[in-house]
């Protein structure tokens, strides 16, 4: 297969007003789990499953989340497939950040207006870990093992493959 550079996620869309099911041109995959809170209907029919507080609700959550990547596979939907991927990898990264600092404060101060719903530190210092919360760390797991589960599944990196070859252009 040939390598496809990656398209860029657009923060400069207007989300609230988009629906990338009727635009898939405009869905970029991006790194990571950039668009998570934003790319509709995606988000809104997702997010209300995503929870990670300790390990049973996370698996319950996970296993919910995992059953749509996979429906939205069986649709060839691969948006909504991506979004159920990176919500799995939210769940582990949020999991991880709550387990290594109390309240998930992982940067000192308040994210600026130009950088809300992107990551990353955007200037400001990072504060000291504290001792692993062993109950976050369990749902980090089961998250993750999910997210794994997601990314590597071969029917999704087909669509992936496809996607990118018809709107990586």
């Amino acid at each position: 297969m040939k390598y496809l550079s990656m398209k860029k996620f657009d923060y400069s869309l207007n989300y609230k007003e988009l629906d990338l099911r009727k635009n898939p041109e405009l869905y970029a995959v991006g790194k990571g789990e950039q668009g998570v809170l934003l790319v509709e209907p995606y988000k809104s029919e997702i997010l209300p499953y995503w929870r990670f507080k300790n390990p049973e609700i996370a698996k319950k959550s996970s296993e919910k989340i995992y059953e749509l990547f996979l429906e939205y596979l069986e649709k060839n939907d691969f948006i909504g497939a991506d979004m159920a991927r990176k919500f799995l990898q939210m769940g582990y990264t949020r999991s991880r950040r709550y387990a290594n600092y109390k309240g998930g404060r992982k940067y000192k101060g308040a994210v600026p207006d130009d950088k809300k719903g992107q990551s990353g530190s955007h200037g400001r210092p990072q504060l000291e870990r504290q001792q692993e919360d062993p109950i976050k760390a369990e749902s980090a797991r089961i998250f993750k093992e999910k997210w794994f589960l997601a990314k590597e599944n071969e029917e999704y990196l087909k669509q992936k493959a496809a996607f990118q070859e018809k709107y990586s252009k």
